[in-house]
């Protein structure tokens, strides 16, 4: 990068502001769905993702990163607005934020009212929501089809995530119509651009070509929606993968002493065609892995294209990317899948940051943060000032000392119709501390209520086995993690 270009950028995110508003960083925004963290920036080289790989070599790699609650809309409403699904109320899937903070400025919004360009494109907002104030013009989503082939086609396009994601459903997934959809993988022999993906990579190279043009800095907002399920991907994807190869998960069983509602089997797996409602057979586990790393590659080439075309018109090096995935996603733990819950597979996303001007890339960071942060993370790296309504913190000071100590706590929290009575609905609000996950359900028409607890040490039980929390020698540690729960998200912010 030279040197004249770099200053300005280093000034601004000092918070000396340029003269001139283009020397100002642009931003790449790329939201993914339901992409876990392994893939081969995370270690995990059988997943093969040259270009995710390739944006973490250029920045931050954040290994414990956690979203706020394991379903689309409420993480991605905490990303875009600052705030937590108890300020925003969105804990389901058909509430929108304007209903509870009608005056919230969103995090586009936010750049869009400090002389940025803001564009939005694909999924970025959960489902058919949108929010037209976050935008410089309309929001766009290319309509493609949802399978290669056209006897799958004649399901048509998937309905929203399963009950179980929404907030005190009482519906168990034998209430709901199961095979509904089309099968839940499928690799035919299509063109990139057949899927919604490859259509969402050519609008975003279009417009990085028209917003080269503008004066002003740009924010510019991609979602793709692969690896969420069908898990439907070109065959070339499915062709970099050996199915003998792909392992399965090891811990097939539920957590030991948990409560019967901390993990449910995956009501929106089981909406596809040819999907058990028991378990899960370990041909069919296979098939359904496989998929899952077909759609990381070809998410992954399409990414490519458009950090490509980025380099490709010099605006590469002026640019904050920041790449997210809403949560994590379970591929058969706790015989399991999907997300919809407060473990650490379903909690636990993909993070990864490069910014101008950045020492540290390559580099990879354990320092516990939140998807909450985003939004002040990139306001602050921008040089922007921060609204008062965000409960989140910048992790700039990560970025510049990625090991440096930072939060003691994340917190993320999820609904659930409780397994005592079947009826009443409890709200499970879980703490991931250095070494802990500590989960407290309450009632949540009476919150001093606490209905169970969980407790996994990640020094002995990474996997979240074993749930210890009600075992005696346990007492004191128990006592200390629900002080600190008590004190929540600003009791855990960095000390210096």
């Amino acid at each position: 990068m030279k040197t004249t270009r770099l200053l300005p950028l280093l000034l601004w995110a000092a918070g000396l502001t340029p003269s001139h508003a283009a020397e100002r960083p642009n931003v790449l925004f790329i939201a993914v769905d339901d992409l876990r963290p392994e893939f081969g920036a995370y270690g995990a080289s059988h997943v093969k993702s040259p270009n995710l790989d390739r944006l973490a070599r250029s920045g931050v790699t954040f290994h414990r990163a956690y979203c706020q609650q394991a379903v689309c809309s409420p993480s991605r409403t905490s990303v875009m607005t600052g705030a937590r699904p108890d300020s925003t109320k969105v804990w389901d899937l058909v509430t929108h934020f304007r209903d509870a903070m009608p005056g919230v400025v969103t995090l586009g919004q936010h750049f869009k009212n400090n002389g940025y360009f803001v564009q939005g494109m694909g999924k970025i907002y959960h489902g058919g929501f949108d929010d037209a104030p976050t935008w410089s013009v309309p929001w766009q989503s290319p309509r493609a089809q949802t399978y290669g082939l056209p006897d799958n086609n004649r399901y048509g396009r998937p309905a929203p995530d399963a009950n179980d994601g929404k907030s005190g459903s009482k519906k168990k997934s034998s209430d709901k119509k199961l095979n509904s959809r089309g099968p839940a993988f499928e690799g035919a022999d299509v063109p990139d651009n057949t899927f919604q993906d490859g259509q969402v990579a050519d609008l975003a190279i279009r417009t990085l070509g028209e917003l080269k043009a503008k004066t002003q800095p740009f924010f510019l907002a991609v979602g793709f929606v692969k690896p969420h399920l069908p898990f439907v991907a070109p065959k070339k994807y499915w062709d970099l993968y050996d199915p003998a190869k792909i392992q399965l998960a090891p811990n097939k069983f539920r957590p030991k002493d948990a409560p019967d509602y901390s993990i449910l089997s995956g009501g929106e797996l089981r909406n596809y065609k040819d999907i058990p409602e028991s378990s899960i057979p370990d041909d069919l586990a296979r098939q359904l892995k496989h998929g899952y790393y077909a759609a990381i590659s070809y998410m992954d080439a399409q990414l490519g294209r458009v950090l490509d075309e980025l380099e490709r018109l010099k605006l590469r090096e002026n640019t904050i990317v920041v790449l997210w995935g809403d949560h994590g996603w379970k591929l058969g733990e706790h015989d399991a899948w999907c997300k919809h819950s407060n473990s650490e597979n379903d909690t636990n996303g993909a993070l990864l940051l490069s910014a101008p001007g950045l020492k540290t890339a390559g580099t990879h960071s354990r320092a516990l943060v939140e998807f909450v942060d985003i939004y002040p993370t990139l306001a602050d790296l921008a040089g922007l000032p921060l609204p008062s309504h965000l409960e989140g913190i910048s992790f700039k000071p990560v970025l510049e000392k990625p090991d440096r100590p930072w939060k003691q706590a994340a917190f993320s929290q999820y609904p659930r119709s409780s397994g005592r009575s079947g009826a009443g609905q409890v709200m499970g609000y879980s703490l991931r501390t250095e070494r802990h996950r500590f989960t407290v359900w309450v009632a949540r028409n009476d919150p001093a209520k606490v209905e169970a607890t969980e407790l996994y040490d990640h020094a002995t039980d990474p996997q979240e086995n074993q749930n210890l929390a009600g075992r005696p020698e346990h007492a004191a540690l128990v006592e200390g993690l629900m002080k600190q729960w008590r004190a929540g998200w600003r009791g855990a912010t960095p000390k210096s």
